[in-house]
């Protein structure tokens, strides 16, 4: 069972709009036992999605097709999906009912004939309602292939694949079970780790596949497998990881989440035994604090974080001595440590984590030599920190420094 999706619009192709939803979708889709063959994205222009439309009917089984569904002349998603299937567009009641409530609702302008065409659908769809805007999705079938047209806007496009469009799949289709099992290595690089699990790896069955998958300062294992059977999948799956374990055991950190990060399993981790959060950073710039506010349920955990950027701010804010910072560098063992322990104590927190580091490409207001950072842990009983060196490329040594941090601040929770 395939999938291909099909993402419209000129501002995709030139990197205004980053495509977020083939991933969305895609993952969805792989939960439910429906592989992805291919993700195409296309211009705004009829003849394009045509030939997209009919390349990928030779292939699949589905098609999703996000995006051109809004009011404008340059959104023509739906007339040219009607002239696919050789068919007309009508006006659908219930749709401009919703569009005509939304609008009430939210918006204090004129409702104008280009939103009421929205309500336009081919008089062979089925209309998914989109609760969320004015834009409904649409389900069509042809000689045993389907297809579906959702909204580009990302939330829109989520609540209908998430409450509609999977079930639907669900219930049409019978799916092969797909299972992904993903494990975290820390501290090798990618051809050291290919070298040292190479016969493992051509032992490998057919059926499972192994990929790599490389990332600032960690390395992870994906394994894949499928079949109808489910035990026997796992089964297999679980007999290839416990021949793999001896070879990477001193670098082996643990198997991602279905969310697919550590800051996931931190969160689900710190909830489960009750304790909290807290961070400072400096060179990290509030990215690992973004990571675990951008989780759900954040704050039953995470208590606050400040980001010092300025050496003044070490001192203001968080109250590190200024002397300490003097004699030691901004950037040091001893203004991490600080750091840490003056936000677990601001905080009330039983955590806290804090980096300070030079990314570059200048030195700053500390003489070290650009790429060294260090990173702190505190808790309530004590403050330990490491330093490292990520290199000279300042995306590259924030990055590693996130990376890092998260696997410190894990393996300390981790202990309870």
């Amino acid at each position: 069972m395939q999938a291909e999706i099909i993402t419209i619009g000129d501002e995709l192709l030139i990197g205004q709009v980053i495509d977020t939803n083939s991933a969305y979708i895609a993952k969805q889709l792989n939960k439910i036992g429906i592989s992805v063959y291919q993700i195409t994205s296309v211009q705004d222009d009829r003849q394009h999605i045509l030939k997209a439309l009919k390349d990928a009917e030779e292939h699949v089984d589905i098609v999703i097709i996000t995006g051109g569904l809004g009011p404008t002349k340059d959104d023509i998603t739906k007339k040219t999906i009607a002239e696919y299937f050789n068919d007309h567009l009508i006006h659908d009641a219930a749709v401009l009912k919703n569009i005509k409530a939304l609008w009430r609702q939210y918006n204090r302008q004129k409702l104008l004939q280009v939103n009421k065409d929205q309500a336009l659908v081919p008089s062979k769809a089925v209309v998914l309602m989109n609760a969320l805007g004015t834009a409904p999705g649409m389900w069509m079938e042809r000689s045993q292939k389907t297809f579906i047209s959702l909204p580009g806007v990302p939330y829109e496009m989520q609540a209908l694949v998430s409450e509609q469009v999977i079930p639907k799949l669900k219930v049409k289709y019978h799916r092969p079970f797909i299972l992904h099992k993903t494990l975290l290595v820390y501290g090798l690089g990618e051809s050291t780790l290919a070298n040292r699990i190479a016969s493992w790896e051509d032992a490998l069955p057919g059926h499972i596949k192994l990929a790599y998958l490389p990332n600032l300062g960690k390395m992870r294992l994906r394994l894949s497998a499928k079949g109808f059977e489910v035990d026997k999948v796992k089964e297999e799956v679980e007999i290839q990881i416990q021949k793999l374990m001896p070879l990477i055991k001193k670098e082996f950190f643990g198997f991602e989440n279905e969310e697919g990060n550590e800051e996931a399993v931190i969160a689900k981790q710190l909830t489960n035994i009750g304790k909290s959060l807290a961070i400072a950073e400096s060179c990290t710039g509030g990215k690992l604090a973004q990571l675990f506010t951008s989780i759900a349920g954040a704050s039953q955990y995470l208590k606050g974080g400040v980001v010092t950027y300025a050496t003044q701010s070490k001192i203001d804010v968080l109250g590190v001595p200024e002397a300490l910072i003097n004699t030691y560098s901004v950037v040091s063992a001893e203004v991490a440590e600080a750091m840490a322990k003056n936000v677990l104590r601001l905080y009330k927190s039983d955590y806290a984590i804090a980096t300070t580091g030079n990314a570059g490409p200048t030195k700053g207001d500390s003489n070290v030599q650009i790429g060294t950072v260090f990173i702190a842990i505190a808790t309530k009983d004590k403050v330990y920190s490491k330093s490292y060196n990520f290199g000279n490329h300042r995306a590259k040594v924030i990055g590693k420094a996130v990376s890092k941090a998260l696997e410190m601040l894990q393996k300390e929770i981790f202990k309870n």
